[in-house]
């Protein structure tokens, strides 16, 4: 990999903050919004989304949002959790997020929000590693260092459940991502579920095997673009904008071509890594670059599926909220207009218009 690793600030990709962050986010969504000019895009640092901060230095973002006779700013916060947080209080307009955080923290927390952009999906940048082991099965009975209730303990979860085991064969050892790479190099440690970059770093050691992968279940850590929906309700030129930029963005940059390759090399400098580690997480990690290949996920039975899995997750793990009964607690609508949960109570939603748009040029 690159030269430096992301902090854990930056890097983090759910946890147990997010745990305490859906109790304590309770502004509830407006039943409508105004109409409105200027609007905040937050992000952090993970390379499915690094085209955002490009696309704003490079004037891309301005030129969609001059289009629409509006101003974006896209804006970095530098922990996810924080991010989240804030937007679940009305700081943004719009985030980025996974889709396990989506439904754990702002839907939880009663904010309706809408998936405007279905960007990409983990497909290896997730792992189970063991140490001088090389078979899943070699799990069983072991202590397994791991940031608890974030996308790791879900990759886990469905882990032990492809494989005929629960949670209950295995005990959790919650460990800070910051420290998971170090953990693992002393003696007492002998498996781990990380992210990349730490994937990378910990597969150096020759006695780390990677035994399991969200490449086993893609499509399934889903990382979006979400709006908050009444404010999209109101202002849908807003997302015409953002979906307009990120796919020229995406063009751009995964393009073979002396302006695609410099597009990665500033990504990764912006990510705190080198091109080489940059397009070394790019390889980990499935870009939904064709927007009409992204609506039709978002239309398919798979996002239903995946979903159903992620809200029972949080369900059996106590995160839908104290007092819930069962995993519809709120709804989850989707574009064909099937719902999960409570159809009274829809505060996520998954929406294939605007990539529509993008796919037939009509933006």
């Amino acid at each position: 990999m690159g030269s430096s690793t992301l902090s854990r600030q930056n890097f983090l990709r759910g946890g147990a903050a997010l745990a305490a962050a859906a109790a304590t986010a309770t502004k509830a969504t407006p039943a409508r919004a105004d109409v409105k000019k200027h609007f905040k895009l937050a992000w952090t640092i993970y390379v499915g989304w690094m085209p955002w901060p490009w696309a704003a230095e490079k004037g891309i973002v301005k030129k969609w949002a001059d289009k629409y006779g509006i101003t974006i700013d896209v804006v970095e916060v530098n922990d996810y959790s924080t991010s989240i947080n804030q937007y679940t209080a009305g700081g943004f307009d719009a985030l980025t997020i996974t889709n396990m955080d989506t439904l754990a923290v702002p839907a939880i927390g009663g904010v309706d929000s809408t998936s405007i952009i279905t960007g990409d999906y983990s497909n290896g940048n997730d792992a189970l590693i063991l140490k001088d082991k090389t078979s899943f099965d070699a799990v069983k009975g072991q202590k397994v260092n791991i940031v608890e209730y974030s996308v790791s303990q879900y990759l886990l979860a469905r882990g032990l459940q492809m494989h005929h085991m629960t949670e209950r064969d295995v005990k959790l050892v919650n460990t800070s991502d910051a420290d998971m790479a170090a953990a693992f190099e002393t003696p007492a440690v002998t498996a781990v579920v990380t992210w990349n970059p730490i994937v990378l770093q910990i597969l150096q050691d020759k006695k780390a095997h990677e035994v399991f992968s969200s490449a086993k279940i893609p499509g399934e850590i889903l990382d979006l673009v979400i709006v908050n929906t009444p404010t999209l309700k109101a202002n849908p030129d807003f997302a015409k904008a953002l979906v307009g930029a990120w796919y020229e963005t995406l063009g751009i940059m995964l393009s073979n071509t002396p302006e695609g390759e410099a597009a990665r090399t500033e990504m990764g400098k912006l990510s705190g890594t080198d091109l080489a580690g940059f397009d070394a997480q790019l390889k980990t990690t499935y870009l939904f670059s064709n927007p009409a290949k992204a609506a039709a996920f978002t239309r398919s039975g798979k996002l239903v599926t995946t979903m159903e899995y992620v809200r029972q997750f949080l369900f059996t793990n106590g995160l839908m909220g104290q007092g819930a009964s069962s995993a519809d607690v709120v709804g989850i609508e989707f574009p064909n207009g099937k719902i999960l949960g409570d159809s009274k109570k829809v505060m996520f939603r998954f929406t294939d218009e605007y990539m529509k748009m993008a796919a037939s040029k009509s933006l």
